[in-house]
């Protein structure tokens, strides 16, 4: 037998030895709680939707499933725990689109791409956005706050869960479309965010359509324009941005999916994403999500995987043309 044979025997046998080892990983997996990390405040949409996929995960996994929050410097306090964390499948992310735009944003801060330095799990929604304002505000429509933007550049002010969130690089859409200059206020979460747009410190925010119904309905909130049409049932008689005049939000809804740190192995990122999927499909689940605004997703790890590569597309071609600079 030649060195050559000799060698590629011995790396073929070492090869299957790790894809039985992580088989049985995946036999035995989970044997202790999973944690799903959340880089956002409790109570804003991210950790809504992370709390009510950790109780029924918990139930298809057998395991306690729990949620930690670390919000902070645009959710990257989570990422990188969890990027670090060893990949055995029990240290997870919840993450939205802030995942793929902090390193387009800061490419000299976050040198990761998002699709190695994760396994991507799985999406479990998409949340449109919807651009609201403090009941009580001037601003009944989108043209009232445009004119007086256009009026007064730098007096109107919108928040968000932090600079490169889904809710900021939206704002940017907006002025870049409607050729106005706005105040951004970032906070470490968009619930935070919601309560002083409610307060009427900040003018307005787009916000994922989760939670804020109830806000709207005790007229806390008034919905100045969807980012989709698929809330049109959930706000009648509410305009959709594109049928004003501007274009492309739909594309922009805020993702909230499952990535788990690279190299977890496949077995285990598949067992994770049936009990996702298993639990999407679970009628009360579905519910809880859709009397929310979250539009349910339920991909397969490798769509998810070409999700990101497209969301990453998506969010470059955004900040490129609202010449957006931290």
């Amino acid at each position: 037998m030649t060195m050559t044979r000799f060698i590629k025997q011995g790396m073929a046998g070492i090869t299957l030895l790790l894809a039985n080892a992580a088989a049985h990983a995946a036999d035995d997996y989970p044997v202790r709680p999973i944690f799903l990390e959340v880089g956002f405040e409790a109570g804003g949409p991210t950790d809504v939707v992370a709390r009510i996929m950790a109780k029924a995960m918990s139930a298809n996994l057998k395991t306690s499933v729990i949620v930690e929050n670390k919000p902070g410097a645009s959710a990257s306090i989570a990422a990188n725990d969890v990027m670090r964390a060893a990949p055995d499948g029990y240290r997870l992310l919840v993450s939205t689109s802030v995942l793929t735009v902090n390193p387009l944003l800061y490419p000299d801060r976050y040198k990761y791409d998002t699709v190695k330095a994760f396994e991507p799990v799985g999406n479990f929604v998409t949340l449109p956005m919807v651009m609201v304002t403090n009941y009580d505000s001037p601003y009944k429509s989108v043209q009232d706050l445009v004119a007086d933007a256009k009026a007064h550049p730098s007096k109107v002010s919108y928040g968000s869960s932090g600079v490169g969130s889904s809710a900021h690089l939206t704002g940017e859409m907006l002025a870049t479309q409607a050729g106005i200059t706005m105040i951004h206020v970032p906070y470490k979460g968009n619930g935070p965010a919601l309560q002083e747009t409610i307060a009427g410190r900040i003018s307005f925010m787009f916000f994922p359509s989760v939670g804020i119904a109830n806000y709207v309905n005790s007229k806390r909130l008034r919905v100045l324009a969807l980012g989709s049409k698929d809330l049109r049932t959930t706000f009648p008689g509410v305009p959709t941005l594109d049928s004003i005049g501007y274009t492309g939000f739909e594309e922009g809804s805020t993702w909230v999916g499952l990535l788990a740190p690279a190299n977890t192995p496949k077995p285990i990122v598949e067992k994770l994403n049936q009990a996702a999927i298993t639990a999407l499909n679970t009628p009360d689940v579905r519910e809880q999500l859709a009397s929310l605004g979250a539009v349910v997703q339920g991909d397969t790890s490798e769509n998810f995987r070409r999700f990101l590569i497209e969301d990453k597309t998506r969010w470059s071609t955004v900040i490129q043309h609202s010449d957006l600079k931290p």
